[in-house]
């Protein structure tokens, strides 16, 4: 008996394999399966999927938008790489300070609170170091998620630079423009929303 069973077993196996190196011919040119992806297929043909990484002067739109005098309006919420701990959860110490951006002149004096992150430099470098033309985009780089960024929104990067040395200010103060229309301040792990006072 039990080697009949066996047996059936074994006869079972070599059908099933038969059956499964059988070949089907078919027409190429009806073939309902997918072709394989090409090399050119997987690259994204949409540059926008992704940030542009490059150091170059702030535009004239830009710029008309991004000189003036603001005053920190709101906490935004925090990095998701990290959280600042001398602002986390609140973040009320930034809420009210004001900071003068001029084509020849920069302050952050306005920041009573926090004596390492007051500058004042006279005929600063200012640098758009990264665009991002979409928020996914944006979320990858920084691993930030600013409130209501839209899918469409185009986010700029902006460095100040001490002129003389040609270095970053020497803390970790950001700034983010969307779409011209909002002013994003990014301190440490810290998101806030300005408000602009003046031009």
């Amino acid at each position: 008996m039990k080697k009949t069973l066996l047996a059936c077993i074994m006869i079972m196996l070599m059908l099933a394999s038969a059956c499964g190196n059988v070949e089907t011919t078919s027409n190429p040119n009806t073939s309902s399966e997918p072709k394989p992806e090409t090399k050119e297929s997987i690259i994204p043909k949409n540059t926008s999927e992704n940030c542009t990484v490059e150091r170059k002067s702030l535009d004239s739109e830009t710029e008309k938008y991004f000189y003036g005098t603001w005053k920190v309006e709101k906490l935004l919420g925090f990095a998701n790489s990290y959280n600042d701990a001398s602002e986390y959860p609140t973040g009320q110490k930034f809420i009210g300070d004001e900071i003068i951006i001029k084509k020849d002149f920069f302050s952050s004096k306005g920041h009573k609170n926090y004596s390492n992150y007051q500058y004042e430099l006279k005929n600063p470098l200012y640098e758009i170091t990264a665009t991002c033309h979409n928020s996914d985009s944006f979320y990858r780089l920084y691993k930030i998620d600013i409130p209501d960024l839209n899918i469409n929104d185009v986010v700029k990067a902006i460095d100040i630079s001490d002129p003389s040395t040609k270095l970053s200010i020497p803390v970790s103060v950001s700034f983010f423009v969307v779409n011209n229309d909002r002013l994003i301040l990014l301190s440490e792990a810290t998101i806030f929303e300005l408000k602009k006072m003046t031009d």
